[in-house]
């Protein structure tokens, strides 16, 4: 193994989710250390995976694990976002499932040259793919001061990303900051003393999550792959989705439920008001699933996990519109 050892986060959950079926195609869209893929590969003996990965080393590790399925296995350097552009360079028009188990993986943060961990000293690099776009470093140095608070603030949801950001600038200015571990005696230092003894994390756990999602337009993969799954996905196969904080699980949240919903009004009325007939997906569970408290001891970073699952219908996939009466029928529901 080439070293990106990784415990995959409710991995029975995820595949039980997906249902998986004998000769179906599914798409891990963050590949990592390839435990869920595995997993699912074991289980259903005929079914392929299409494995998406941004992390030169986590398909380096994920190919040598998964070599033993033979073309069972087909692995892209990409990100998911582009999941759209991927299916169609494989001449794969529909796929059954959707995987993402998202955020930051342990052997990430356990090197201390990626700059994810403020807890090892290393570059402020941060992203997932080191082989493109700014780090976190240049990201810093090249917003304004009222930016990077916003950043810090809105990606961070840290309170003090004003006052954060307005250190940080001062400290590029002076050649100061460099690396992660001066970032994080930083951070500590603009956070008031009385609000760290409150607090159950590190001062500097926020900063480094707004930067993180900054640096590698986190976000806005999601937001790219929620809008483009219900066209990939055959009629049944389904979409799970594993978040670790609240603005991921938000996204996929509403989302979900944007396409479980349909209008109330009889067919006639509806088509006529634009409003949609039938859902596009259905909910597999109303709620987020969780962790057990086994694999939370046994993995604690499974404790903030939250997974979401729905199934594509043969409905047509039509926007909800915006008009007033589907507005009224949504909110309630």
């Amino acid at each position: 193994m080439t070293g990106f050892d990784h415990a995959s986060v409710l991995q029975d959950e995820a595949i039980d989710g997906l249902a998986p079926r004998d000769h179906g195609v599914y798409v891990d869209g963050t590949l990592g250390g390839a435990g869920h893929s595995t997993a699912l590969l074991d289980r259903v003996p005929t079914a392929t995976v299409i494995g998406i990965d941004r992390d030169p080393s986590a398909l380096e590790a994920a190919r040598e694990r998964l070599a033993r399925f033979g073309d069972r296995a087909r692995l892209v350097h990409g990100e998911y976002g582009e999941i759209a552009t991927i299916l169609r360079g494989l001449d794969v028009e529909h796929v059954h499932g959707i995987l993402l188990d998202l955020g930051v993986s342990s052997p990430q943060l356990d090197r201390a040259d990626r700059g994810f961990s403020f807890s090892k000293t290393g570059p402020l690099d941060m992203r997932m793919d080191p082989t493109r776009g700014p780090t976190a470093l240049e990201l810093m140095r090249d917003l304004s001061v009222e930016d990077l608070g916003e950043l810090i603030k809105d990606l961070g949801e840290e309170r003090y990303g004003k006052r954060i950001a307005r250190m940080i600038k001062e400290a590029l200015h002076a050649n100061k900051l460099a690396t992660t571990t001066e970032l994080a005696a930083l951070v500590g230092r603009a956070i008031p003393a009385a609000e760290q003894r409150k607090s159950k994390i590190h001062p500097a756990t926020r900063t480094f999550q707004g930067l993180r999602i900054a640096v590698n337009a986190e976000l806005d993969q999601l937001a790219t792959l929620l809008e483009v799954f219900p066209d990939l996905l055959a009629p049944g196969g389904r979409c799970a989705i594993i978040s670790f904080h609240s603005l991921e699980d938000r996204l996929v949240k509403q989302r979900f439920r944007d396409l479980a919903w349909a209008s109330s009004l009889p067919a006639k009325f509806a088509a006529d008001a634009g409003e949609r007939l039938a859902p596009v997906c259905e909910l597999v569970s109303r709620k987020a699933i969780v962790a057990s408290d086994d694999e939370i001891a046994k993995n604690p970073r499974a404790r903030s996990a939250r997974l979401r699952i729905c199934a594509r219908t043969a409905a047509p996939n039509v926007p909800a519109t915006t008009l007033p009466g589907a507005a009224a029928a949504r909110h309630g529901r």
